[in-house]
């Protein structure tokens, strides 16, 4: 999403032939070159920052069938616990079971929880709203699975969404002492992720709820367990 091509510059250079006789001076020998400056310091590799990691994830682990394929999902209910249980209670209640992947959009994220194939949404079991746990230490990273929500921040439901890159923008700000601002980060994919990369780069258009980012050809899933 951020990659920029190189560019191949090529130079050619052309030598002029010239005739030399006996009363042709040679050609001047090339300056010698200057002696190293030992007052000025050697230069030296630009240190590379490492790529961003999150802390490894505790808890248990969901499959998400699909009918593109299996994701592995590794929670983390000691950073997230509220997040996690109201999943979990999605999962056992059987909430996910034949819905879609109703949200494509390119190079950011996929999305599930509440639409059937048809667009059609699925009503929530329980209206209770999950409280906003994006202060936990977790970055939206390429692979990890958050919350989506609507504009107040203990607005979440069902509705989760898998990152395709890595979302700085959705992280909790550093300013922000509470839990007001981001998307809370609450597992990964564990096994899975060439599944994921396939789903966001199917074709889409604009027949679900979001205009221009529902799947064509509709991504099911069939259901969601939980792994002893």
């Amino acid at each position: 999403m951020r990659h920029i091509p190189a560019t191949l510059a090529l130079c050619f250079f052309a030598t002029a032939a010239f005739a030399q006789d006996a009363n042709t001076p040679p050609p001047a020998a090339p300056p010698a070159a200057a002696p190293a400056d030992a007052s000025q310091p050697a230069l030296t590799p630009q240190a590379v920052a490492p790529a961003p990691t999150n802390p490894p994830m505790t808890g248990p682990r969901v499959l998400i069938s699909t009918s593109m394929g299996d994701i592995t999902l590794q929670l983390d209910s000691v950073r997230a616990p509220k997040t996690v249980a109201a999943i979990l209670r999605y999962v056992k209640e059987k909430h996910y079971d034949n819905t879609a992947y109703y949200r494509v959009a390119k190079g950011f994220v996929i999305q599930m929880g509440s639409f059937e194939a048809n667009g059609k949404g699925r009503g929530i079991v329980r209206p209770s709203l999950v409280p906003l746990e994006a202060n936990n230490g977790l970055s939206n990273l390429r692979g990890t699975v958050a919350m989506a929500r609507a504009e107040a921040p203990d607005s979440a439901t069902a509705e989760f969404f898998i990152n395709l890159a890595d979302n700085d923008a959705l992280n909790h700000k550093p300013d922000d002492p509470g839990n007001t601002t981001g998307y809370a980060v609450f597992g990964q994919v564990a096994s899975g992720m060439d599944v994921v990369d396939a789903i966001g780069n199917v074709a889409v258009g604009d027949n679900g709820p979001m205009p221009g980012q529902a799947p064509v050809t509709p991504i099911i899933v069939k259901k969601v367990t939980l792994l002893k």
